[in-house]
């Protein structure tokens, strides 16, 4: 076992990685009643081409999440959550594009609950008739989703920057892709993915590491299985479409705007880059910079305006939208902004302040046992220290801020999704 202090975030951590592969993390919590695991398998919506065992599979679209939602089922006819609710533990899971996560957090019982997480995980009972009963369920969710302003405006914008990656499509798939799901293909994909070399456990709260480690041996008996080999299309650094528009009942029209960034980072590099980019975008359009004040106080921009970046599966982007009549001039104005801070440099004393504000929103996270549990665990997933990354990002400067806006936040390499009200039609 390692031990790892963070004296500059006041934290202690202690790593290990069983025989078995799988990689767990406890994030020491003295004094707190609350205790939280949080059990995940690099397995999402995004990985439906594999080779696995010599043959090649094509999943259909929503696979990963379909499956999340059928791990629950015990043969006993109980369903896991309600016996962790029995204990006064508050369970969940959820799929996003390169993750699946189920977890629980109580204050009593917690070593029992962890063994019934990890047993429900590990052994699924799911049925034929089963996966018939969830198709409908799951297709409602579907349509609902379909119907929501801001799901079409995130859809459509990856399907404007990606031609063929499936982070392009919806977590949950279609209403027609999880009429072909069925419990044989559910089973192969648990028994590809979820083996404990493909898989993280991040363990949250007052607990003794030594104990805590020799439960989790106990309990994690599977053998180390290796991940399948997952294929994911070359994408052009170009978007494949320049704008889509969505006509659907909004009290305001609403955009999105993105651009790819640079793709295939892992570990070190990719966690600098992330965070170079959280710094760059704060500069460029944060609430303090001086290009959201006038968009602002001008009316052009209002308090649903944000920016945000993205990686997974290979592929990262950055996208900035709200709501606005301004769309153009937003990104016009955005762009011009970009050049004359990647050419004439940034005012020290600002991008000192923007980075100290970015470190705090970042330490903001540590106190949430959720923040940390979900971080910790794409951390190990990615193979870096989420724990370093205030050392990170108080390393980065101005140079690799300038630089990276002006190589991604450039005219050509964005694509623009926007949703109108029917009225404008």
């Amino acid at each position: 076992m390692t031990k790892k202090e963070y004296p500059r975030i006041g934290e202690t951590v202690f790593y290990e990685t069983l025989e078995n592969g799988l990689r767990v993390a406890i994030v020491k919590k003295p004094g707190f009643r609350k205790k939280m695991a949080f059990l995940s398998a690099a397995f999402g919506s995004a990985d439906i081409r594999f080779t696995y065992k010599g043959e090649k599979y094509e999943m259909p679209a929503g696979t990963a999440h379909f499956l999340e939602h059928k791990m629950f089922e015990r043969e006993s006819g109980e369903d896991a959550l309600a016996i962790l609710s029995k204990r006064g533990a508050t369970a969940n899971a959820f799929t996003s594009t390169d993750m699946t996560a189920f977890h629980f957090d109580c204050t009593k019982h917690f070593y029992e609950n962890l063994e019934t997480l990890i047993d429900f995980v590990m052994h699924p009972a799911f049925t034929d008739e089963s996966i018939e009963k969830e198709k409908p369920i799951i297709a409602q969710e579907i349509v609902m989703g379909e119907d929501d302003p801001d799901n079409a405006l995130y859809y459509n914008l990856l399907r404007c920057l990606f031609r063929r990656h499936p982070i392009r499509d919806a977590v949950v798939g279609t209403v027609k892709s999880i009429e072909n799901i069925t419990a044989e293909k559910l089973m192969l994909c648990h028994e590809a993915f979820y083996v404990p070399g493909n898989m993280q456990l991040v363990l949250c709260g007052d607990l003794d590491e030594r104990e805590a480690i020799k439960k989790v041996t106990e309990l994690m008996t599977a053998p180390r299985g290796f991940a399948p080999e997952r294929a994911y299309p070359k994408e052009s650094e170009k978007p494949v479409k320049e704008e889509k528009t969505a006509v659907m009942d909004v009290a305001a029209p609403i955009f999105l705007a993105g651009a790819k960034t640079e793709p295939g980072l892992t570990g070190s590099r990719a966690i600098r880059h992330e965070l170079t980019a959280a710094l760059s975008l704060s500069i460029l359009m944060g609430e303090a910079s001086p290009l959201y004040s006038r968009l602002y106080s001008e009316g052009v921009i209002n308090e649903t305006f944000g920016y945000d970046f993205e990686s997974a599966n290979g592929v990262s982007f950055i996208s900035f939208g709200g709501e606005t009549d301004e769309s153009d001039r937003v990104i016009s104005d955005v762009m011009r902004e970009a050049k004359i801070l990647s050419e004439n440099g940034l005012d020290r004393d600002f991008f000192e302040r923007r980075k100290r504000s970015v470190i705090g929103d970042e330490l903001r996270g540590l106190s949430s046992f959720d923040s940390i549990c979900y971080n910790v665990a794409c951390a190990m997933s990615e193979g870096y220290d989420y724990f370093d990354l205030v050392p990170v990002l108080s390393g980065i400067t101005e140079k690799e801020v300038r630089d990276f806006l002006a190589k991604y936040v450039t005219p050509g390499r964005f694509a623009v999704s926007t949703v109108r009200g029917r009225e404008d039609e």
